[in-house]
Order: structure tokens, then sequence, then C-alpha cells
């Protein structure tokens, strides 16, 4: 049988075309858009965890005192700088008095002058009653007038005025003098308590308000970690809760420490709640007031339940979840997510249960009609 030419040719073609077809679709299918998604699975553990929270702050002084004069002045002289420890009472500058030095040696003459005019007012009044008691005694023995004794009454009680007009103006002298010195005393800059001298805003020369800082001293002993935690993973936060405290100028050596208080008041803007940490034992060089810091709570250790990678979680739908492996099928299991670690695992209270596998990670994004291959770790992912 002899074949016809075009046939010949036509048979040809289909054995070479053929072969192709089946490899294209073959790499397609392996390697290609339709080939299966690598994957790689976890079996989902039962197990305690130990959750803590992590949050960041900045030092700062617990008792910070704000050093300044009580009336406006010029600043006489500063006897600190910043970086000096100083001690409870120590004068640490004083200001202008002015004129208050001569105020003071005025209202001393006339304390004195007002002393002998109380002393004049005191013979007066003995006078006039030693005179009013005679002519009492002359006035019984018909020896003078009615009119004169009046007379002698009223010097007695013209002479007890004046001499209570003289003490009470005594005591008013001795109170302005008294007001005076503590003004002359408040011009001194005394340090309340034994502290670090953190700022100095004002050098000699300077006028400033009453009320106006001069220096800034800060007990180093109080100092503590104003700390931000985020409000979503901030339950169970409590006070007395043990906390480790790193340092950004330290990396790497953590001190501890343990929360003082949560604050009232939380960030409506950035939705954080505010913390105040302090230190068990301050460390041997003290941070700088500012200086951030890294700070670790950690939380009372839950009771053992289903506890996945947070790696695997997705979200899908706006759900949160796993992809999860039935009988070689893939699912998505929304769930019901509880506390988490540092670590990256997290508990599941509904939704999966322990022994069953879900996909840890995936080469690309899946859907409920992927196809995977389960490897056992994908390139550039850790297993």
């Amino acid at each position: 049988m002899k074949w016809p030419r075009l046939q010949r040719r036509t048979l040809a073609l289909i054995a070479v075309t053929v072969p192709l077809a089946l490899l294209f679709v073959y790499v397609a299918l392996r390697s290609g858009p339709m080939a299966p998604v690598a994957v790689t699975v976890v079996t989902v553990e039962s197990r305690a965890i130990a959750p803590a929270l992590a949050g960041i702050g900045t030092v700062q002084a617990r008792y910070t005192y704000m050093i300044g004069p009580t009336a406006a002045g010029r600043v006489l002289r500063l006897d600190v700088h910043v970086g000096d420890t100083v001690k409870a009472g120590q004068v640490l500058g004083e200001m202008d008095p002015v004129d208050l030095d001569e105020r003071l040696r005025a209202q001393q003459a006339a304390i004195k002058s007002a002393d002998a005019a109380l002393r004049q007012a005191e013979a007066r009044q003995t006078f006039a009653q030693t005179q009013a008691a005679r002519y009492e005694q002359l006035l019984a023995a018909r020896g003078t007038s009615e009119e004169t004794v009046l007379t002698k009454r009223q010097d007695l009680t013209l002479a007890n005025a004046a001499l209570a007009a003289a003490r009470e103006d005594g005591m008013r002298l001795r109170a302005d003098l008294q007001a005076l010195r503590a003004q002359r005393s408040n011009l001194r800059l005394v340090a309340p308590v034994a502290g670090l001298v953190a700022a100095r805003d004002a050098d000699p020369g300077t006028t400033v308000v009453a009320g106006q800082a001069v220096v800034e001293l800060i007990d180093p002993a109080s100092l503590w970690i104003d700390t931000r935690f985020d409000q979503v993973s901030v339950e169970g936060l409590a006070a007395g809760l043990p906390a480790r405290i790193v340092l950004r100028s330290r990396r790497g050596q953590g001190v501890a420490g343990r929360v003082l208080r949560i604050e009232p008041r939380a960030d409506a803007v950035t939705e954080e709640t505010l913390a105040k940490i302090v230190f068990d034992k301050l460390p041997q060089a003290l941070p700088p007031v500012g200086e951030l810091a890294e700070v670790t709570v950690h939380l009372a250790e839950l009771p053992a339940a289903p506890t996945i990678p947070n790696a695997a979680l997705r979200t899908v739908g706006g759900q949160r979840g796993v992809w999860k492996l039935t009988d070689g099928s893939l699912g998505f299991a929304p769930l019901a997510l509880g506390r988490s670690d540092l670590e990256g695992h997290v508990q599941v209270q509904r939704g999966i249960d322990a022994g069953e596998r879900v996909v840890l990670y995936a080469e690309k994004p899946l859907t409920a009609r992927s196809r995977i291959q389960v490897v056992e770790r994908l390139p550039g992912v850790a297993p």
C-alpha cells in the first residue's frame, strides 16, 4: 500500500505537534500558572502560653521641681549647673533684692521710733493714772472741785488710748518687718529636696516673672518609664506585674522592673494605654531623662488550649482564620482568637481543634480552588 504524499505530511505534522502539546500541558500543570501552590503545613498543638505585652516608652522623673522666684525680679547669681547633685536646703542661687535691704533698715528704724513713742505713752499714762487717783482722794476730802476730777479722768482716758495706739503701731511695724524678711528670704533659690539639676533656664542678669522656673531639679531615685501599649492587646495589664526594661543605649542589657500603675486616661488619638513602669533597682549609670526604652510586661501563664503560629493567620472576606487541610482538601476556617505570646503563638478559642493541620506558609495567595503541594520548606521562608 502506498500513502498519498499529502497524507504522509499530515501524519508527520501530527506526530510532532501532539508530543509538543502534551509537553506544554505537562509543563503548565507542573510549573506554569496552573501548577499547584507549594505550601508548608503545621499541626495545631494544645499548649500553655505565657502571654506578654510589648510597649515603648521614655525615661521620666516621677518628681520634678521647678524652682523660681515668687515675685518678678532679676537673677543675681546661680551657683549650680546642669548635672550637679545638690542637697536638700542647699542654696542654688539668689534673686537681686534691689532696694529690699534698705527697706528692711528703714523698717527697723521705724520700729525703734515706735518703741520710743510707746515708752512716752506709757509714762503719760502712768502720770495721768496717778493724777486721777490723787484728785479722787481730794474730792473725797472736799479739797478740789468735781470739774477738776472730771478733767483728770478724761486725761487718763486719753493717755490709755494713746498707749493702746502706740502698742498697736509697734505690732504693725513688726509685722511689716517680718513680711519684708520673708520677701528677702524668698529671694534665695533653695533646693526643697536632694536631687539632680536637670535644667538651668536662666542666667545671672536675666529678668524673670513670678513663678517662672530658673532651675529644674529632679529626684534621680524616682525615674520611671512612661510606657504606651496598644489597646488591642492590653487585656490583663495590671499593677504589680513583672516587666523587663531595655534602654535604647544599652541594647541587650535588660533590667527588671514592674508595673507601678495604669494611667486612668488613655491616648484617644493613638489608641494607646499609658502605664508607669518602675525599676526594681536603678541602673548604675542613670539613663538620661527622655531616653527611649522597650518594655515587656509578662502576664500570668494561660492553661493549655489549641495554639497556632501567628504566621498561619490569614484574612479572607474580612474574617481572620486559617487555611485548613481536611482529607487533602483545602478550606478556610474562621477563628475566634485568644491571647498570644511574644514567640509568635496564639491560642484559638473557637474554629479549630488540636491535631488538625493548617497551612503555615504558601508561595502565593490561596483560594478555595487552589491546588496545593505540601513541601518541607519554601525557599527564603523560615520553616
